[in-house]
């Protein structure tokens, strides 16, 4: 039972990332039918297995939550603004509860009480009509006796009313189920035929039949008939509560696995039998059922009870084909690691074999050779799709950030309106969930300092309604995630002056526009006048910043004044496999991302320039760029002289910074595994991982970013050193 409520939960996290989709198309305005059915669905799904596994918290809120929904599918109510917002907090919340009903957590119940009522005052009170009859049942005394041979009987009070004359119970006619206004019966089509049997189950676990009867309209055209097994006495009907029944007939080009998919939750509580009903299978039905009469010809004497629901746009059903056509299997996240680790070492054995063959002198045109180069084209493929099956798309990250926005703009009263882009582009699954406390920061402060109030964007000319946009994309085998709004940009003579009272910056000294903007990421800078909820406290964008690093990314940042404010993230595509340079320096093998390389050079002499004792910088297409000794910075050797053909990587930590390390030999660019060294070391300075080359020895792969910051002095000797 525990696997089953595991499956449940994940696939609540899919339907509510269905209904945040169907909410945000209708703030967007976009109210038709078959956006509104997506999330009465998904709300609908939810509520099922709640009550499947007596969840009755999640299962009383989503079943206030649907009714008002379903009133807004019959057009019993309008969809208003208000209505909209409050159908987008009735989502947040739902994805509280099931958190809390996933991790039994307290549920905040004055929260859901004061949904529910809000939901409840959409809902037309019953009592409206005026008031309802009584009627005032005298207490009775009940006695076993004889009801017909060998039967319980009743002792009645003498002065009941006789009661009518009835038909026998196996002669009571169908039930009238006409509850559609067009009653108009057609004869079968092709498509699918359903019959739906609820046991007495699925009415205590609060499922309503007329729910799924809808959802099964929503495929295509049907025609429903309702029958009723009438029992053969009154024991008989006490013993059971299920005596209603459905035949659905769906003209669709939908199939069993859709009907099926629509009674997921309802497995064990209902009977299904869905076929296939084909053209040939139509026509042999057809003459089962009464001719339609002529125009002048007398109606039947007893027809069967139907509805007829009008036939819907085919465009309406084109999603139902799409997903069709792209099955999903869900599969352990612990399996997917192991198979990556598999194919990790795959790429090491391949790695040690190809310096092998390299040790042997085998020539390049050898069969050995031939198979080694498809060998190892073949592993690549193999590991590009293995990294594949671990990226997810960013949408349930974004989706997350619609939430923030809402509560961040409540908080600090603008209206804030947020656009996401790029909700498909896929990343590393592990880098999403690290992703999600940076993103929320940034987010937040976009609203909190970014954009200005109603007011002041009036003032200006702007809409009254501030915009964050979130977007997403891959560029240069990497993957860019944008943070931006439209409000007044960075203020950089009041960063440089608050930076300036905190002993962070010299007074006097000289900053490019971007360097100023850096100093946002500087620990406990904040530009906020008062600590609120949302900032104040100096704690966030250098969090931010160590956050995205970790993940081997980089974040920069584009401001324009009075236009507004991007913050873009650089992540790598996967954290698993790397491409780097392999680099010796003192007699170490090192690995040098490659993504942090802009160029390798051969220096000369004439090149270098000193600026003060032990610092040297080099001149490169006519700027001036600071050398940092690897070598001695890793604290492999003293400071060297570098002499003309000395070779430097040219790096770039972040956006419009480059430094040149010295390296003493560069052996060979390609493709390696990365090792975790925390759990065993901790964080090692300027290191970020490690790996294992094709001779079985390990090398480390560096951090340029942390090497750069860390590495003030680092040219001097030690006398130098000792005299500074």
């Amino acid at each position: 039972m525990q696997e089953i409520m595991a499956s449940f939960f994940v696939e609540c996290e899919e339907l509510h990332e269905a209904l945040t989709d169907a909410l945000q198309m209708m703030a967007d305005g976009e109210h038709d039918v078959e956006t509104i059915n997506v999330a009465f669905r998904a709300v609908h799904s939810i509520k099922g297995g709640a009550g499947a596994f007596g969840l009755d918290d999640l299962v009383s809120f989503a079943h206030q939550f649907e009714t008002v929904m379903d009133g807004c599918r019959s057009g019993d109510l309008g969809i208003t603004d208000d209505l909209v917002q409050l159908f987008l907090r009735c989502g947040d919340f739902l994805s509280d509860l099931i958190r809390c009903s996933r991790d039994s957590d307290d549920i905040n119940t004055s929260v859901a009480e004061g949904l529910i009522g809000e939901l409840a005052g959409y809902v037309p009170d019953s009592g409206d009509d005026g008031p309802e009859e009584t009627v005032d049942f005298q207490p009775t005394t009940l006695s076993l006796g004889d009801l017909g041979p060998g039967g319980p009987a009743l002792d009645l009070p003498a002065d009941l009313p006789p009661l009518p004359d009835l038909p026998p119970l196996g002669d009571l006619p169908p039930l009238d189920a006409t509850a559609h206004p067009d009653t108009a019966t057609t004869g079968p089509r092709q498509g699918l035929s359903v019959t739906f049997k609820p046991e007495h189950e699925l009415y205590e676990s609060g499922n309503e039949p007329l729910f799924f009867l809808r959802a099964l309209a929503d495929l295509g055209p049907c025609d429903i008939s309702l029958s009723f097994d009438a029992p053969d006495d009154l024991v008989d009907l006490a013993k059971s509560g299920h005596r209603l029944s459905w035949q659905i007939d769906i003209d669709t080009e939908a199939g069993p696995a859709d009907v099926h998919e629509i009674f997921e939750f309802a497995v064990g509580l209902c009977q299904i039998d869905v076929t296939e009903r084909t053209a040939a299978t139509a026509a042999d039905a057809a003459p089962d059922l009464p001719a339609p009469p002529a125009d002048d010809a007398p109606p039947p004497d007893t027809p069967a009870p139907k509805i007829t629901t009008p036939a819907k746009p085919a465009a309406k059903s084109a999603p139902k084909t799409a997903t069709k056509a792209s099955p999903t299997v869900r599969v352990d996240l612990e399996r997917i690691e192991r198979l990556v680790n598999l194919v990790g070492e795959l790429v090491i054995n391949q790695a040690m074999l190809t310096q092998s063959i390299a040790e042997e002198n085998i020539p390049p045109n050898s069969p050995v050779s031939a198979g080694l180069d498809e060998f190892m084209q073949l592993t690549r493929n193999i590991q590009e799709s293995v990294m594949m099956i671990r990226a997810q798309p960013v949408k349930s990250l974004f989706q997350r950030m619609s939430r923030i926005v809402r509560e961040a703009s409540t908080a600090v009263g603008k209206s804030v309106k947020l656009v996401t882009e790029g909700d498909t582009t896929e990343i590393d699954k592990t880098a999403i969930e690290c992703l999600a406390d940076p993103l929320t920061h940034m987010i937040r402060n976009a609203v909190d300092h970014g954009l200005e109030s109603s007011e002041k964007r009036l003032e200006t000319g702007k809409s009254k309604q501030g915009e964050i946009r979130l977007a997403a994309a891959h560029r240069s085998g990497r993957v860019i995630i944008e943070v931006s709004d439209d409000g007044g940009g960075i203020n950089r003579e009041k960063v440089r002056s608050i930076a300036e009272s905190k002993g962070l910056v010299s007074p006097d000294a000289a900053l490019s526009d971007s360097e100023i903007d850096q100093l946002l990421f500087l620990p406990g800078f904040s530009t906020a006048d008062a600590v609120s909820n949302l900032s104040g406290r100096g704690v966030g964008m250098d969090v931010v910043k160590t956050q995205i690093t970790s993940l081997g990314g980089r974040i920069t940042i584009d401001s324009v004044p009075g236009k507004g404010t991007t913050f873009s993230i650089s992540l790598p595509l996967t954290l698993a496999v790397l491409d780097g340079m392999v680099v010796t320096v003192a007699g170490e093998t090192l690995v040098v991302p490659v993504n942090a390389i802009v160029e390798s050079l051969s220096l000369e002499r004439k090149d270098l320039n000193p600026v003060s004792p032990g610092q040297t910088v080099l001149c490169v297409r006519d700027q001036f760029v600071p050398v940092l000794d690897l070598g001695r910075e890793l604290g492999y050797r003293n400071a060297i002289c570098v002499d003309d053909g000395a070779i430097a990587l040219l790096i770039s930590p972040e956006e419009g910074i480059l430094v040149a390390m010295l390296v003493d030999s560069i052996e060979d660019q390609r493709q390696v595994v990365i090792k975790g060294m925390q759990e065993s070391y901790g964080r090692v300075p300027g290191v970020a991982a490690a790996t294992i080359l094709g001779d079985g020895k390990v090398a480390l792969i560096l951090d340029a970013n942390d090497l750069v910051q860390n590495a003030a002095g680092a040219n001097l000797t030690e006398a130098e050193r000792k005299a500074s």
